[in-house]
């Protein structure tokens, strides 16, 4: 383990800000090798990174919260994935089934206390998954949400305690879709049914003209995250991380 003080973090920070998603990914497997992986929920944006992350690492790790609420097009489209891309996609549970989930906390736990309801099903499971690696790779964009704007394409991740790589944070949708129909890449087909961003079933619903592009997800709530890219200050204490040493390389 070597000692990496969030100075040392911010001076990456800088230089990456001007590398291309391309670069960033070069980068993250050459330091951290089999210790690194991408999380997807498998929107456009995570359709793009999967689709240049294969182009440079035929073994890449890739990895998935299934909240068992899914939609059958986004199962649909993991198959894709793993026909096209010869990769074998990690499914990481709740330690909760959803009948479990029911007789401890209620019918409809999404209905009443989404909060809780990410935690179980998105938050811990991520936790228990991120606690075998030293980096993961995240596909979020800053004008998603007010939260992902101060986000890095490389930064310390201190709520769950290793290095976060972002390396899409700039780009626009316009830019998504672009490199999507250029490189034939497979995408959810709710996103021609009006689904800019698909989560749960059961808090996911279409968008209507003009809405912005998050407003179906937890309809009839303020939330606008599941909890999972929410930002926590790191500490002015030295960070420990696996293989950050090359970081300033």
């Amino acid at each position: 383990m070597s000692k990496v003080t969030v100075n040392q973090i911010a001076d990456v920070q800088h230089v990456a800000e001007s590398w291309s998603p391309q670069r960033t990914l070069t980068w993250a497997f050459d330091t951290f090798g089999d210790q690194v992986a991408i999380s997807s929920a498998f929107g456009a944006e995570g359709m793009v990174l999967i689709d240049m992350a294969a182009r440079i690492n035929k073994n890449l790790r890739l990895f998935t919260i299934d909240t068992e609420f899914l939609f059958p097009e986004t199962y649909s489209l993991m198959d894709r994935i793993e026909d096209k891309y010869g990769v074998s996609i990690e499914k990481v549970y709740s330690l909760l089934s959803p009948e479990e989930q029911q007789r401890t906390h209620g019918l409809a736990l999404w209905g009443h206390n989404p909060d809780l309801c990410c935690n179980l099903r998105k938050v811990e499971p991520l936790r228990r998954k991120l606690g075998e690696l030293d980096g993961w790779i995240t596909s979020i964009r800053r004008d998603q949400t007010s939260n992902r704007a101060s986000a890095h394409r490389v930064e310390w991740d201190a709520k769950f305690g290793l290095v976060k790589i972002n390396p899409m944070i700039d780009w626009t949708s316009k830019q998504v879709w672009r490199y999507i129909h250029d490189h034939d890449v497979p995408y959810n087909e709710l996103h021609d049914q009006n689904y800019p961003s698909i989560g749960c079933t059961h808090c996911t619903r279409a968008v209507k003209p003009g809405e912005d592009p998050r407003a179906g997800r937890w309809p009839g709530f303020a939330k606008k995250e599941c909890g999972l890219h929410i930002i926590e200050p790191a500490s002015d204490a030295t960070i420990a991380a696996s293989k950050v040493a090359k970081l300033g390389q």
